[in-house]
C-alpha cells in the first residue's frame, strides 16, 4: 500500500451558539435507529445502526419510505455511517464500542440499482491497535465517514481527549492497514460526517455528554492542505436524542437526522440553517 504523507492538523474552537430548525419531519419507526444520510434522485437514503437489517432505505422531501434496498451479501453487525461518489455507496460497519471487533468492513454497492455488480467488501484495521480486550474507552471507534476522490475517510471516536483521528483507505475491496492521517481537535465526540468537494465543505455531527448535539464545519477541507483549519462548532437544537448523520446542501444549510429516545415520540428528519 502506497504510503501517506502525514497531515499535521491545526484548529481554533469557535464559540458554540445554537442555530434555527426549518423542517422538522418524523420517521417510520422501521428507521429509528437511523445512522447514516446520502441524496439520490431527489430521494434520502438512510439505513439503521447496529443490529438492523441489512438494507437501505429511500426516503421522500418529508422523510416517507418509499422503497427499501436489501444488501445483499451483508451482515449490520455495527453500521454507523454511509457515503457515496458518482458511481457507488459506501456503508461503514465499522462501530466498534468495546474494542473487540477485528471485522471491521465498508460495503461497497453500486447506486444504480439495475447494475448486476455484487456487493464488494473493503476490510480494514488500525495497524496501532494492538489489544482487542474489552474496553469502553476504545480509541478504535468511530462513526464517520467521507468520499474524497478515490479515498475513503474515517473519523474516529476519542471519548477522553474529545478529538477525532482521520484514517484513510481505498476505495478498492481488499484487506487494508487504515493509515493515519492526521487528528482534528474538535473538543466533542465525532457521531457524523459529509464532505462537499466543490464546496471544500467538510461537516460533522458530535456530542460531548451525550445529551447535546452539535455541528462541526471546516472550510477549505483538503487532503492536500496543511494549513491551519478554523472549526465552527454550533449546538443543534432539539434537545436530548442521538445526531448521527448528516449532509450538506450548501455552506449554510444542511439536513441532519436523528435517533428515537425514551424522551421522543419517533426518529426525526431535520433541515438546519445556520
Amino acid at each position: 500500500m502506497k504510503k501517506i504523507t502525514l497531515l499535521v492538523l491545526v484548529f481554533f474552537l469557535k464559540e458554540i451558539n445554537s442555530q434555527k430548525i426549518l423542517n422538522d419531519y418524523p420517521l417510520s419507526n422501521i428507521i429509528e435507529e437511523t445512522s447514516g444520510l446520502e441524496i439520490v434522485d431527489d430521494m434520502f437514503v438512510t439505513h439503521n445502526d447496529s443490529g438492523g437489517k441489512a438494507s437501505l432505505y429511500y426516503l421522500s422531501k418529508e422523510g416517507e419510505i418509499i422503497k427499501t434496498r436489501k444488501v445483499e451479501s451483508a451482515i449490520n453487525t455495527d453500521w454507523e455511517d454511509l457515503t457515496r461518489d458518482e458511481e457507488y455507496f459506501y456503508i461503514s460497519d465499522m462501530g466498534n464500542n468495546y474494542n473487540n471487533r477485528k471485522n471491521l468492513k465498508i460495503y461497497k454497492l453500486p447506486i444504480d440499482q439495475s447494475s448486476k455488480e455484487k456487493t464488494e467488501i473493503i476490510s480494514f484495521n488500525y495497524p496501532e491497535q494492538k489489544s482487542f480486550k474489552i474496553n469502553k474507552k476504545t480509541i478504535y471507534d468511530a462513526e464517520g465517514l467521507i468520499s474524497i476522490d478515490d479515498k475513503l475517510i474515517i473519523f474516529t471516536k476519542n471519548r477522553a481527549k474529545k478529538i477525532t483521528e482521520l484514517y484513510l483507505i481505498p476505495k478498492e475491496p481488499g484487506n487494508y492497514n487504515a493509515t493515519k492521517i492526521g487528528t482534528l481537535k474538535v473538543n466533542s465526540i465525532i457521531t457524523g460526517a459529509d464532505y462537499n468537494k466543490d464546496l471544500k465543505l467538510l461537516a460533522l455531527t458530535s456530542t460531548i455528554n451525550f445529551n447535546n448535539y452539535y455541528l462541526i464545519t471546516i472550510q477549505g477541507f483538503s487532503l492536500k492542505n496543511k494549513n491551519n483549519y478554523k472549526i465552527n462548532m454550533v449546538e443543534i437544537p432539539i434537545g436530548k436524542t442521538q445526531v448521527e448523520a448528516i449532509k450538506i446542501i450548501d455552506s449554510k444549510t444542511f439536513w441532519i437526522t436523528s435517533e428515537d429516545e425514551s424522551n421522543s415520540d419517533h426518529a426525526r428528519l431535520l433541515k438546519m440553517s445556520l
